[in-house]
């Protein structure tokens, strides 16, 4: 394409932002020209965890202490119930808003790569939906952020790696022990030679508990994952 097309093309998406104002997507309010699913100002007011300063000491690594080892552990948000995070989760997993994802992925990505404990990362791995949930919403939400993550680290995408073998119940009210019970035979792996030698980087939307994350990382050790570090977009401190 060329530089003229591209000026005609930024005007003509300039006029329809004009006619046609998006909504930011974690305030509501409309969203200025150059901005872009996020607004400024929630950009700025988002609440940011820092993890990816001291990725090897953090309240995230510390939750999986003598449960799987894990060498990195980040979390790009701290979630916070009725505030931004959770609209922006919100809109991403049952609004079908796939752009809050991806943008949040760029974002992260461009600040993970400044990491030098990062650039040993191989593969990016997502956390799978179960086939039924993933028919129901058409696309695995964590998927445009580990992608992005990928992009920005100049590594493959992985998506088919792990799966998940059974549709599970709601997890938000199950208490630790409940919760690393449930996961212990729900996810599966159909593609070990992607992930052996290599390390992983385990992405997945919302960490709590961490049983999620600790099941399906002792599933990637176990069938030879070299190393299994965690990024999330958000973590419930």
């Amino acid at each position: 394409m060329s530089q003229l097309q591209m000026g005609f093309r930024t005007l003509y998406h300039d006029f329809l932002a004009l006619l046609f104002p998006e909504d930011c997507r974690a305030c509501g309010g409309e969203l200025a020209l150059g901005e872009e699913v996020i607004c400024s100002h929630c950009r700025i007011k988002l609440p940011y965890t820092h993890f990816h300063l001291s990725p090897t000491h953090n309240a995230l690594h510390e939750v999986f202490w003598g449960r799987v080892p894990l060498q990195l552990a980040v979390a790009y948000l701290k979630f916070q119930e009725k505030g931004r995070v959770q609209r922006l989760l919100h809109q991403l997993k049952y609004r079908g808003q796939e752009e809050v994802g991806e943008l949040l992925g760029r974002w992260f990505g461009a600040q993970l790569k400044e990491q030098p404990e990062f650039h040993s990362i191989d593969v990016v791995v997502p956390v799978p939906l179960h086939k039924s949930k993933l028919r129901q919403r058409g696309y695995n939400q964590v998927t445009g952020f580990a992608q992005a993550l990928g992009q920005h680290l100049e590594v493959p995408l992985a998506a088919d790696v792990l799966l998940k073998n059974q549709a599970s119940s709601s997890q938000t009210r199950k208490n630790r022990q409940a919760r690393w019970e449930a996961m212990q035979h729900l996810y599966g792996i159909q593609q070990p030679w992607a992930v052996e030698g290599k390390h992983v980087l385990l992405v997945d939307d919302v960490i709590t508990t961490g049983a999620t994350i600790e099941a399906c990382a002792e599933l990637l050790l176990r069938h030879g994952a070299r190393a299994v570090s965690v990024a999330s977009m958000a973590y419930t401190l």
